[in-house]
């Protein structure tokens, strides 16, 4: 038997009423596993677009409830199972369409990978900072744009939790030994044997990051996402604040300006929860780093 979201009025007059709902049922069906019932599920489809008159606060109010309490992936796939998603990222939706993803897809890949593997580390009552998930949206489209060798997405991760420190990058990457998943067109083995040539591929992958993200918060470049695609709907929408921008932008800075002075870096995989949920960068950086490196090189693959 299947737990099913539905409206205690009926669906048309509760979501014209307020669409903020379409959003609520999203974030309940995900986080719960419920199924929508067919009433729901036709009228979520039917107002879709009508969510795009919201607040844009109150859109990223609700987009961090979906991706920050451990339910992302579920959230993402209902969010494009019903035609959402082209609407709040219509730069995400752009990837799953060059994919060839359909509505209902079972299959996975790298951005519901990544978005996985952070679930694995959250909970309801163990949130990370919307700064996070926007963290991994922007990396993403930059492995989307170039693709880059395993090796180098590696040394980003390191960097990023090493605060910068070069040494440290090297002295981690070059003693990995086990394979890459090998799923993902995001990941191209190029076969880089010197330090030196890592390394600028790595800041390279920083100035696509740092691009990725100011292209996110671009209303014209948002507004092209899908041009591609003439029967998606057309979406403008950025509801990433120029403030809340700029706490992403500072999780990678320390990629290409080295390492920061009096930044200690974590060690082991111990999460400090409240740290997490407040943006704390140290402990924003441990937890990306963490969900990229896992997504790239996962640990069921050592064996």
């Amino acid at each position: 038997m299947h737990l099913q979201v539905r409206c205690v009025i009926p669906a048309n007059a509760s979501f014209i009423e307020d669409c903020a709902r379409i959003l609520r049922g999203v974030r309940i069906a995900g986080r719960l596993r419920f199924r929508f019932a067919r009433e729901t599920a036709h009228f979520i489809k039917e107002l879709a677009s009508s969510i795009s008159r919201l607040d844009k606060g109150r859109i990223l109010l609700e987009m961090n409830y979906m991706l920050a309490y451990g339910s992302a992936e579920a959230s993402l796939r209902l969010l494009w199972k019903f035609g959402l998603l082209e609407i709040l990222l219509p730069i995400q939706a752009s990837y799953l369409i060059s994919q060839g993803f359909r509505r209902r897809d079972r299959r996975s890949n790298m951005l519901l990978t990544l978005f996985s593997t952070l679930d694995n580390l959250l909970a309801p009552n163990r949130p990370c900072h919307s700064s996070l998930w926007i963290a991994i949206l922007a990396f993403h489209k930059a492995l989307v744009d170039r693709p880059r060798d395993p090796l180098v997405v590696a040394a980003f991760s390191i960097a990023v939790h090493c605060g910068g420190s070069l040494s440290d990058v090297l002295g981690i990457v070059r003693k990995i030994s086990q394979p890459h998943d090998t799923r993902f067109p995001e990941l191209l083995d190029q076969n880089i044997e010197s330090d030196e040539a890592l390394l600028d591929e790595m800041m390279d992958l920083a100035t696509y990051v740092e691009a990725a993200l100011q292209e996110m918060t671009d209303e014209h470049f948002v507004s092209r996402a899908l041009i591609e695609y003439p029967q998606a709907p057309k979406s403008d929408l950025v509801f990433i604040s120029w403030t809340l921008a700029q706490k992403v932008s500072a999780i990678f800075e320390c990629v290409r300006r080295g390492k920061e002075k009096d930044f200690r870096r974590k060690r082991g995989r111990k999460i400090d929860y409240e740290s997490l949920a407040l943006g704390k960068l140290r402990e924003v950086r441990h937890i990306f780093a963490m969900v990229v490196f896992d997504t790239v090189f996962p640990p069921h693959l050592k064996d």
